[in-house]
């Protein structure tokens, strides 16, 4: 705003006592100070507001108003409730130094003055802020990219001081201006808002951590199911990335709120190119895909491979290992295709938490087939590495995946969504791929077979008995667990006697009876105590292999 509208706004009452041709200076801020040597706190364009507490006599007035010109304040306005009229020489003191000088009527606070400032100066920077994400907006539509994300957020935060990031639906920080989050922080805001966008509240959501309020804002592209063609939120709601501002936005004006919703388009374009980009790595998924599921010649895929390599990792000088993933999202009632959500949401799962950025998931090809998403992963190959089964160690892995992304995902899937995933050993040829696949898929069914929204297992668990404990009835598992446990746990409610963990310590010490006890401080005629106890209520014996692996099974299915 420039010192002109001060005049022009009577609530103020002010009146010019000098400087008529300096009114066009704009002004940035406002302080109030009675400090005489203000210097270390002002930065320029400032409207100083001063209740003249620091003139003892006329001799102060030449060094104060030298101070506020030369750090290049707009203007100086003095109270009249301390001394009644301003003192000729402050007047004269802002004369010789060009310095705009207001008289502030005794009736007028300061904090009216520094309220209407702040709005108005505020209101201005929001408005050209707006016009220049409207201005990137048009270039980024019509032309070569505008540098991403970073550069909107930047813009929050010079010019509207907000901070800012982009988050994936899993948590990941993609841009942001100034320090990143913690990524524990990231993971709790991306889950607080799928489970807004889940329960169909209005946005913005807001939430508070740590005496800190952030506004969450969804990122929706053009061709996410922005328009009339969006038909349930479950299509989009685990694909759509969001912006997290450091500000309460519940109180905010209708401009600024309409300001956000741009910067959210802005970014959007970003993702939509981000999105276009990816198409030649999902098709050179979904030839090798097909390849493999038919069974072509090893030759013809290894050829395939040569040809996907050099996309996925440019510059490598020799063959990857390569890794294959399976997920897949099943809603209840089977309306929503499971594919093209699953394929979407693990291209985002199996980028390194730890990265940040739009692009660092250019080296992972996704394809869908139905319900399934299929990730052909390529591995680098570690100098002097050799062997079938050798894998690099960069090698995913299912707990990993599961742990960086379990919080936020099953907040989104909300009660009605199931995300399961199962991950392959590395291969490092053609014809170990088809395997891989298999591997993959299998895994993916013992991961469905077990409780919970967001579920995965890995190629290792194909060669344990936990491969088969999923996969009996239910009806059988609460039979057998009961014959064989709930007499203790009967035993244990009476007597508080803790023969089950007795029994769960025995069995993974290998009925070691020193070990055992060592590990639950007991003496060892204690443990053998209460052993002898497990045999007598269930009639069995601790010593025989058999009922050992009766009782370890029963543990390991209750």
């Amino acid at each position: 705003m420039r010192l002109r509208a001060l005049l022009e706004t009577e609530a103020l009452g002010l009146r010019l006592l000098g400087g008529e041709e300096e009114l066009d200076r704009t002004v940035r801020g406002v302080m109030t100070t009675d400090l005489r040597d203000p210097s270390r706190y002002l930065s320029g364009g400032e409207l100083v507001l001063t209740g003249l507490a620091w003139r003892r006599n006329s001799a102060d007035s030449e060094p104060f108003v030298r101070i506020l010109a030369s750090a290049g304040v707009a203007g100086l306005a003095a109270g009249e409730a301390e001394l009644g009229d301003i003192p000729d020489d402050l007047v004269s003191a802002c004369r010789r130094n060009r310095l705009p000088l207001f008289a502030v009527n005794e009736d007028v606070a300061f904090a009216t003055i520094t309220e209407y400032v702040v709005r108005q100066v505020s209101g201005e920077r929001a408005g050209d802020l707006a016009a220049v994400v409207d201005r990137h907006r048009r270039l980024m539509t019509s032309g070569p990219a505008g540098g991403g994300p970073d550069v909107v957020l930047d813009l929050l935060t010079t010019d509207l001081d907000l901070r800012a990031w982009v988050l994936s639906p899993t948590g990941r920080q993609i841009a942001g201006a100034g320090e990143p989050l913690a990524p524990g922080l990231c993971a709790t805001l991306a889950s607080e808002h799928l489970a807004a966008v889940r329960t169909g509240r209005r946005g913005p959501h807001r939430m508070s951590l740590q005496g800190i309020t952030y506004s969450l804002f969804p990122i929706r592209g053009a061709g996410r199911g922005q328009g009339p063609g969006a038909r349930d939120v479950r299509e989009n709601v685990l694909s759509d990335w969001l912006l997290a501002v450091e500000a309460d936005a519940g109180d905010w004006p209708a401009e600024r709120l309409d300001l956000l919703q741009g910067v959210t388009q802005l970014i959007a374009v970003e993702r939509d190119r981000r999105d276009a980009a990816r198409t030649v790595r999902r098709r050179l998924a979904q030839e090798v895909l097909e390849l493999v599921q038919t069974g072509a010649p090893p030759a013809e895929i290894a050829a395939r491979l040569r040809v996907a390599a050099p996309v996925l990792l440019p510059g490598l000088g020799s063959a990857p290992h390569w890794q294959v993933v399976v997920a897949r999202v099943d809603w209840d009632g089977g309306d929503i295709p499971g594919g093209p959500v699953a394929q979407s949401l693990l291209e985002e799962i199996l980028v390194d938490p730890s990265l940040s950025g739009p692009e660092p998931s250019d080296r992972i090809a996704v394809a869908h087939a139905g319900d399934e998403a299929i990730a052909l992963v390529p591995l680098p190959a570690l100098p002097g590495e050799s062997g079938e089964n050798k894998g690099p160690d960069s090698a995913l892995h299912a707990d990993v995946l599961l742990a960086s992304v379990r919080e936020p995902l099953a907040a989104g899937l909300d009660g009605d969504g199931r995300l399961t995933l199962g991950v392959s050993a590395a291969v490092h040829s053609a014809e170990g791929l088809r395997g891989a696949l298999e591997e993959a898929r299998h895994a993916r069914r013992v991961a469905a077979a077990r409780p919970g929204r967001v579920c995965a297992a890995g190629h290792h668990e194909l060669a344990s008995h936990v491969l088969l404990l999923p996969f009996v009835p239910d009806d059988v598992r609460r039979a057998f667990t009961a014959r064989l446990l709930d007499p203790l746990r009967d035993y244990d409610r009476r007597h508080r006697a803790e023969l089950i963990p007795t029994l769960e310590a025995f069995l993974d010490c290998d009925g070691s009876w020193t070990r055992c006890a060592t590990r639950l401080h007991l003496h060892v005629n204690t443990l053998r105590y209460r052993v002898g106890r497990i045999e007598q209520l269930t009639a069995r014996d601790l010593s025989r292999l058999e009922d050992k692996l009766d009782f370890f099974l029963a543990l390991r299915m209750s």
